[in-house]
């Protein structure tokens, strides 16, 4: 359901609300937030609520500091992990300079954007992810160790697979909170695992990926353990990544998906670090079924886009390369341009290569190109990139390039 302020009103008093934490992430999607009593929050409506952004990463100095928030009354939900009685509500903030102009480091903003420019063409994108995660053992301080919380492998089941009740406690949250799940299951590796929910609007599919890695690490914290969603919490098992579903639709032009995909390929190398962050992501891809190599195939999963096999409304393109360090507001808002550019441009889709590039002889592999082999390399090739420029703020630029 979508609430209006109205709405959000008479649902805090109606419903025993007694804290409503306003929410928003740093330019890195780490989840901040404010919280603010019922009596607070028509003020908070009106006018916003300051905070000091110079202690938030990638937000500036200490010079004109002050920023505010403004909640988007359309993301109310409940928290229901908090009490019953004095409930706690949760709602999504623009962020904004004291005089109402939009900041430009507030990365939903900078989707919505992306959003609005391919609104303005007739385009309407639809975006779902699957993250995967590790559940670790905690120590009698509450501190993660590395033992994972079991040594089940794919698709397992109870009693090998002890994730079961935690998946269950989680899809079951997340359904009281109006994220639909469509499937949870063990991972591969040991004590990892994966929920995976329905496709919808580019902003909703964003807030639902913050909400979901709270809501993990708050289910799994309750439950005595620690949730891990960095890319290769374990050198020698798989890594986590965040597969990412994308559809572009357009009234009277079927057919955008092999210029989606063009546009995402030709994109690719250039917008890697803002999919894959951190050190370790490096670690993980071209290992494990995570892409190394810009390559598209149907089904195969050792490329970085599969067009998996579905039909009508399924029919999508399918990134294999982003984990789930990734800021989804910046992720997705790079994916929609590059859509566009490869629909804009109607870029020719390059042979496929339906072959497992884990398996074939090197020789061949230098038909292909590689994704960025580190870091320092994927900082380098956005921070060169005029793509990245047109599109991106330089203050977001320089918090992802030059750390």
């Amino acid at each position: 359901m979508k609430y209006t302020i109205d709405e959000v009103m008479q649902y805090v008093k109606e419903e025993d609300v007694k804290f409503i934490r306003l929410a928003f992430c740093d330019v890195f999607g780490r989840q901040k937030n404010i919280a603010v009593m019922p009596g607070e929050l028509q003020r908070v409506f009106d006018s916003g609520i300051a905070f000091d952004a110079s202690a938030i990463s990638g937000f500036g100095g200490e010079v004109r500091s002050d920023l505010f928030l403004r909640p988007d009354p359309s993301t109310l939900a409940r928290l229901p992990w908090r009490p019953e009685n004095g409930r706690v509500v949760r709602m999504f903030c623009d962020i904004t300079h004291p005089d109402g102009s939009a900041f430009q480091s507030d990365t939903r903003g900078i989707l919505k954007e992306a959003v609005a420019t391919a609104k303005k063409g007739g385009f309407s994108f639809f975006f779902g992810s699957e993250m995967e995660f590790y559940l670790f053992k905690t120590d009698a301080d509450g501190k993660p160790t590395d033992e994972p919380h079991d040594e089940a492998s794919y698709m397992d089941i109870a009693p090998d697979d002890k994730g079961e009740n935690v998946r269950r406690e989680i899809c079951l949250t997340l359904e009281q909170m109006g994220i639909q799940p469509e499937s949870s299951h063990h991972e591969e590796g040991p004590g990892q695992n994966e929920i995976d929910f329905r496709f919808s609007d580019p902003l909703t599919a964003a807030d639902n990926a913050i909400t979901f890695r709270a809501v993990v690490k708050a289910i799994a914290a309750r439950n005595g353990l620690w949730a891990d969603f960095s890319p290769k919490p374990m050198k020698n098992q798989p890594g986590s990544g965040m597969h990412i579903n994308i559809s572009a639709h357009k009234s009277g032009q079927p057919g955008l998906l092999p210029y989606l995909v063009s546009g995402i390929l030709e994109k690719a190398y250039e917008a890697t670090v803002f999919l894959n962050p951190n050190k370790s992501s490096y670690d993980r891809l071209g290992n494990h079924k995570a892409p190394g190599y810009i390559t598209w195939s149907s089904e195969n999963r050792s490329q970085l886009i599969r067009i998996p096999a579905a039909e009508g409304e399924y029919r999508r393109v399918e990134l294999r390369s982003a984990d789930a360090t990734a800021n989804p507001y910046l992720a997705f808002a790079l994916l929609i341009h590059a859509g566009l550019y490869g629909i804009e441009n109607r870029l020719s889709v390059p042979k496929s290569a339906d072959l497992n590039l884990y398996t074939v002889p090197v020789d061949k592999l230098k038909e292909y190109r590689k994704l960025p082999a580190s870091l320092e390399e994927a900082m380098l090739a956005a921070a060169e990139s005029g793509f990245i420029h047109e599109h991106l703020p330089e203050a977001v630029i320089d918090a992802y390039c030059r750390r």
